[in-house]
């Protein structure tokens, strides 16, 4: 039974969206390892922009600054 978890920033990724990642994710290991795609598991966790860092600065700060 393979999991799957994508982190993506919580922005505003539509249902749709999601269905297309859920959809990708598990085709992809159907075509590449051969899985059972009705046991396969993709997870989606949206994570706040405070709550993710790059370089040592949250997504939240450094978009601010793009902006």
């Amino acid at each position: 039974m393979p999991y799957v978890n994508i982190r993506i920033t919580r922005e505003g990724a539509t249902a749709e969206q999601k269905e297309q990642l859920i959809r990708g994710a598990t085709q992809l290991l159907v075509d590449v390892l051969g899985k059972n795609p009705a046991t396969t598991v993709v997870v989606i966790d949206e994570v706040e922009t405070d709550n993710w860092g790059i370089g040592g600065e949250s997504v939240t700060t450094l978009r601010k600054r793009k902006a």
